[in-house]
């Protein structure tokens, strides 16, 4: 019998991690996973995906939760602290999102 080599399904590039070989970064399937959806469900979401490829990003982040949820947490901080144009062009619409943001 062979022996099998195990396989890499995420891969860090550009300060970001990805579903290995794609361009779909793992936090698409991690918010998706944490929303409650099954594997298959994100394979229905992200169709250039296969099966195995989203089990084995979940198992991933599974295995190493603690620093994806930190990464995550400093990417949607990055993100909030950004400068919003719409805050200045469009204030009113711009406290609506916020609002519904904050509820979610």
């Amino acid at each position: 019998m062979p022996v099998l080599a195990s396989k890499s399904y995420v891969e860090y590039r550009n300060d970001v991690y990805w579903v290995e070989g794609t361009r779909i970064s793992l936090d698409s399937i991690v918010y998706t996973f944490r929303k409650g959806l099954s594997p298959e469900s994100i394979v229905q979401s992200f169709p250039l995906l296969k099966l195995e490829q989203v089990y084995g990003a979940i198992a991933f982040y599974l295995a190493n939760r603690t620093e994806i949820d930190a990464y995550l947490a400093a990417e949607e901080a990055a993100f909030d602290s950004m400068p919003q144009p719409l805050q200045a062009t469009a204030p009113d619409l711009y406290n609506k999102l916020m609002a519904a943001k904050a509820t979610r």
